[in-house]
């Protein structure tokens, strides 16, 4: 049982990325799923949050309009899509596995952590 996260990398201020979240050895539809992000010394922050069945969606409200959540059935895997990066948005992300949205989105509780994947936005 492993989440992958992938696609992060160095873009210039104002580049997009999609990160990816792939699961093995089980299947991420019955389960929500979060992208958090953390700098060093701070609280790992969840930057989005998608229900199973898609039913919910999260955004944090300081990438609410630069972030996309979504879910690809067949490829057993999330994406997020990343637009408009900010120099501010420089993190290691990470995506993981939970089977209560709410509790997924308000208190960070996960059954299944991906290892992280490193954004840096610099010019």
């Amino acid at each position: 049982v492993q989440l992958q996260a992938s696609g992060g990398g160095l873009v210039q201020p104002g580049g997009s990325l999609r990160l990816s979240c792939t699961a093995s050895g089980f299947t991420l539809d019955p389960y929500a799923i979060g992208w958090l992000r953390q700098v060093p010394g701070r609280e790992r922050e969840v930057i989005s949050c998608i229900s199973s069945r898609d039913l919910n969606t999260f955004y944090t409200d300081s990438m609410r309009d630069r972030v996309t959540i979504s879910r690809d059935l067949a490829k057993n895997t999330v994406y997020l899509r990343l637009n408009s990066l900010k120099p501010e948005d420089t993190a290691t992300y990470y995506c993981a596995a939970g089977e209560n949205f709410f509790a997924a989105w308000l208190r960070r509780e996960y059954d299944y952590w991906g290892q992280g994947t490193q954004v840096t936005v610099s010019s």
